[in-house]
């Protein structure tokens, strides 16, 4: 149980209780903070009341009287409805925050920020690594942009969730987290083709992936996706078709900036060929799949 000071007095909204936000409002809940919750469907909310959440029907009672809210929502165009169109910005009191968590393209964080700024509503920018089990377990790593003092904040809440790094202004941790997209969509390929690869030549897959561990060639992909493809667990952790998302909004803002991402741009259209072929509710790891198919692998 959190008994500062500081998280006695905070009141706090979650907004968007999916397979992520659903776990983090368990743990703010567990950590003390007195907490208001909204999602669209309410019933995945519901399991939170015996926690002492209060479940709201309509997102802006949510956020009445917040001192901060947090969005956990699936894309920055629900984030600006949810913000704008259903009044959640407007029902907001002078100089509450809102810490959006979701991954949404940098120039959408700016927007929002400079619109809520014009209400008097401060704004952080702070999407997550770590998927569903860094979720439960509190160790999320949490990109966070905007301005210092509002960084500080958030962080009662932050190390609810995990490990919070300030990058920069506005818009600066949208663009860590595509940036840590792009490694881990690339790297999930890397892992897949080279372990099929290892298998058609007649070597087996388990062993492989125990000969390269603790190598150059070992990482957390290899070691969590790598053992999900060995165990052809494809069960959705972070869905196949949000790595999409995020491979296509990463190409979005370097075609904005004026970059060119060769390597996210093969990936992006082989994400893209594994969602058409059915593989877009699988784990991203499930891009294994699409490149067993194209091998005659099953």
């Amino acid at each position: 149980m959190n008994t500062s000071s500081s998280a006695r007095i905070l009141k706090l909204a979650f907004l968007g209780t999916g397979s992520m936000g659903l776990p983090m409002a368990r743990r703010l809940c567990e950590a003390g903070h007195a907490l208001q919750v909204w999602n669209r469907t309410p019933g995945k909310a519901v399991s939170l009341t015996s926690l002492g959440a209060v479940v709201h029907a309509q997102a802006s009672a949510a956020v009445a009287g917040a001192d901060i809210i947090v969005g956990m929502l699936e894309n920055g165009v629900v984030v600006e409805d949810v913000l704008f169109a259903q009044g959640v910005a407007a029902a907001m009191k002078p100089g509450a925050l809102f810490i959006d968590m979701a991954s949404i393209k940098p120039r959408e964080a700016r927007d929002h920020a400079a619109r809520l700024g014009a209400l008097g509503i401060a704004h952080l920018d702070a999407p997550v690594s770590g998927g569903t089990g860094g979720a439960e377990q509190g160790t999320l790593v949490i990109m966070a942009g905007g301005k210092a003092a509002e960084f500080e904040h958030a962080s009662p809440v932050f190390q609810v969730f995990g490990r919070a790094t300030h990058v920069g202004s506005h818009g600066a941790g949208q663009l860590t987290k595509l940036a840590n997209q792009m490694i881990v969509g690339i790297t999930i390929g890397a892992v897949a083709e080279a372990l099929l690869f290892a298998t058609k030549g007649g070597a087996d897959m388990t062993k492989v992936k125990e000969a390269i561990t603790g190598g150059f060639a070992d990482s957390r992909i290899l070691q969590v996706h790598g053992q999900r493809m060995v165990e052809r667990d494809f069960r959705s952790r972070a869905r196949l078709a949000i790595q999409l998302k995020d491979m296509r909004n990463a190409l979005a803002t370097a075609e904005e900036i004026g970059f060119e991402a060769p390597i996210t741009t093969l990936f992006e259209q082989l994400y893209a060929e594994g969602a058409e072929h059915g593989l877009g509710d699988l784990d991203h790891s499930g891009l294994f799949v699409e490149l067993a198919s194209r091998n005659g692998m099953s």
